[in-house]
Order: structure tokens, then sequence, then C-alpha cells
């Protein structure tokens, strides 16, 4: 072959393997933003769940509009960058959209006075925001709540095969850089898709109910795991289909 075909051949993989690339990237990075948003509003149900649990207190001022602002703010901390409300992509909107439809319907548990401990739990936020979002994006995404097998509570969060590789040969890992995400092209179900699953692990807030002693309960009722400050304890998982 003269160095005129290898030319030729080298500009032909480029020109095949460059947009695979870009769009790859551009599918990275809008994975990214997505859980940072999804994380960035759990964080405020978070931040006030004694606030929440008031027995006293009627109106805790987290309206939708209330938490979706705070969801702008925690994300611009997070990620560095300010997200324009007035000029979102239709997953962001979307995104925000399902955070205000559920505290739209939580209202009246979340006022309610004369009840402490009201259930409502971020990972309960999360998941009705999971759920709300994926309705929204019509099949075109997914988010998901997910974690080891022997940590989920709630059937529905169970790793698929494919989250369960990737936790128990990568994200268990002694050597995985803590916090790295992961993802690559595959199908789902038949379809070609774009999968990216980032690792949560346990802070203080999270070892109250998912600590120790292990099998004691919790203020929920649920048995606690035995897990241990910043231990794997779930991964967020998000499907963008082609």
């Amino acid at each position: 072959m003269n160095i005129k075909n290898i030319m030729s051949f080298l500009l032909c993989i480029t020109l095949f393997v460059l947009p695979e690339l870009t769009l790859a990237t551009e599918k990275d990075g809008i994975s990214q933003e997505l859980t940072t948003l999804f994380r960035a509003a759990r964080k405020v149900i978070s931040v006030n769940q004694g606030h929440i649990n008031k027995v006293d207190l009627g109106d805790k001022g987290l309206s939708a509009q209330a938490v979706s602002e705070k969801t702008l703010v925690n994300y611009s901390k997070t990620s560095g960058k300010k997200l324009d409300a007035n000029s979102l992509t239709p997953a962001q909107k979307a995104m925000l959209a399902a955070v205000q439809d559920v505290m739209s319907e939580n209202q009246d548990l979340i006022n309610e006075k004369g009840v402490g401990f009201k259930g409502f739990l971020p990972a309960i936020f999360a998941r009705q925001v999971a759920n709300k979002f994926n309705i929204k994006m019509s099949g075109k995404m997914k988010i998901k709540l997910t974690a080891p097998k022997s940590y989920v509570r709630n059937r529905a969060n169970r790793p698929d095969k494919w989250e369960n590789n990737i936790i128990e040969t990568m994200f268990k890992k002694s050597d995985y850089k803590k916090g790295q995400s992961f993802s690559e092209s595959t199908q789902v179900k038949g379809k070609n898709a774009y999968r990216f699953i980032l690792p949560e692990y346990y802070g203080p807030s999270c070892l109250n109910c998912h600590g120790t002693p292990k099998g004691e309960r919790d203020i929920t009722g649920g048995k606690k795991e035995g897990g241990v400050l910043n231990e794997l304890g779930g991964a967020i998982s998000l499907i963008i289909f082609d």
C-alpha cells in the first residue's frame, strides 16, 4: 500500500470515528448534567429532612417553585455552572418539572402539623422524581436509583444485568477511582442506547437508616444494612436511547 492509499485509509477511519467520539462526548456531558441536577434536587430534601419532620410547624416553605430554585442553586455550587431557567434543554426542563410535580403532590403531607416523621425521605423523593422524569421523556431517556443487590430495599430499584456488572466488577474494586462514572454505548432490550452510571457512597446522614448495627430497625421500620461511612451504597443510572 503506497503513502497515498495509507493517507486515504486513515482519513476514512478518522471520518468514521470522530463523529462517534463526538457524539459519545456529547451524551456523556448530558448524562453528567442530568445526574448532577437530579442529585441537586435530592439534596434539598436531605438538607431539609429535619425541617420537614417538625411536628409543630405547618407550611415548611418547600413549595414546588422554592425547591426548584434551590435545586438550581445546588447545581451551580456543585458543577460551577449556572443553569438559566429560561434556556434549559428539554431533558433539563423535564427534570425540573418532575421535581415540581412531586413537590406539588406532596404538599399536604410535608405541611401536616402534629405529625413528626412523614416518610418523605430523599430516596422516596428521588424515586418519585425519576418516575415522573421517565414519563415526561416518553422513552427517550430513563433515570433510576439503584444499588448493590444486598442493599436494595425496593425491588423496583434492583440493578439490571448491566448495572450489576458495573457495580460488582468495577465500583466495588478497592482501586476504582472514587466517584468516577462509567458509560458506554450498548443495547437495552434490542435498542441502541448510551448507558451512564454514577457511584454513590454513604454519607453521615445515610447511616441513620443504612448504617449499624446491621438488622436494627431504622426510623422507617426497615432493617439497617450495616453500611459504613464512604462505602459504596448506591448508584444513579441513566439511559439515553438513540
